[in-house]
Formats: structure tokens, sequence, C-alpha cells
């Protein structure tokens, strides 16, 4: 199945630009904000059809908080490859990371109960340097 390119809208290109301009993950009312904040007249609903888009073609990243919501991030990984990240429940600060043997193991469990095709997302939340320091 081979998929359509998407478009680049103003919207879509003003959006990528904030996200390249926040190191932090920021939900799409976050996103929202900080656009309007900016002078771009976006609607909420235009910012999360294109966060999705974005997320669906690799442009960015896409992790749930602790409390539930999507939040994005642009990716800081130049060629995208797949990767993990170590997130603040405070203040959002973000570190992406790897680890060593843990797409073997879960290629090995998929086997072992016959799965195929399998997806996967690790992100690890705690509290950074600097947070830890001031609590």
């Amino acid at each position: 199945m081979t998929t359509t390119p998407q478009r680049r809208t103003r919207q879509r290109i003003t959006i990528a630009e904030v996200l390249e301009e926040v190191q932090e993950f920021k939900t799409a009312q976050d996103i929202h904000d900080l656009l309007r904040h900016q002078g771009h007249s976006v609607g909420l609903a235009t910012v999360y059809r294109n966060l999705q888009a974005m997320v669906e073609a690799g442009e960015i990243d896409v992790v749930r908080l602790p409390d539930g919501q999507a939040s994005y991030r642009a990716c800081g990984t130049a060629t995208h490859a797949h990767h993990h990240h170590l997130i603040c429940r405070i203040c959002g600060r973000t570190v992406e990371i790897g680890f060593a043997g843990v797409e073997e193991l879960i290629d090995a469990l998929a086997r072992q109960h016959g799965f195929t095709d399998v997806d996967h997302e690790i992100e690890l939340h705690g509290l950074c340097p600097d947070c830890s320091a001031t609590s």
C-alpha cells in the first residue's frame, strides 16, 4: 500500500517551526497557545489534524504523558531512527535514549507467542537533575 505525500501547508510548516524551537514535549493546546502568542491565526482543530499527520509521516514524536495527554516534539534524531525517551515529570525535559538489546528481546518475545509485525513504545518518566534538586 502506498501513501500519498502530505501537502506542506502554511499551517503545517508553521507548526513544524514552533516544534523545532522547543526541546520538551508539548500538548496540542500548548502548541496552539505558542502559535497564537507568536501572532499566528491557526485553529485548535487544525493543530490537532496537522500534528496527527506529522506523527503518521514520522516527522515528529508523540508520547502519552502520565496524565494520559498526547504530547508532541520534533525528533532530535537526525535519522529518525527508532528510539525511546526519558521524560521529566515536572519540567518535561526529554532525553532520547537507546536500550542495548531491547529490540532483540521484544522480537524474541513476539516470536515466542506467535506475534508478528510488533511495534512498541518505551517512555520512562522520572525527575531530571534540576527538578530532583528542587523537590
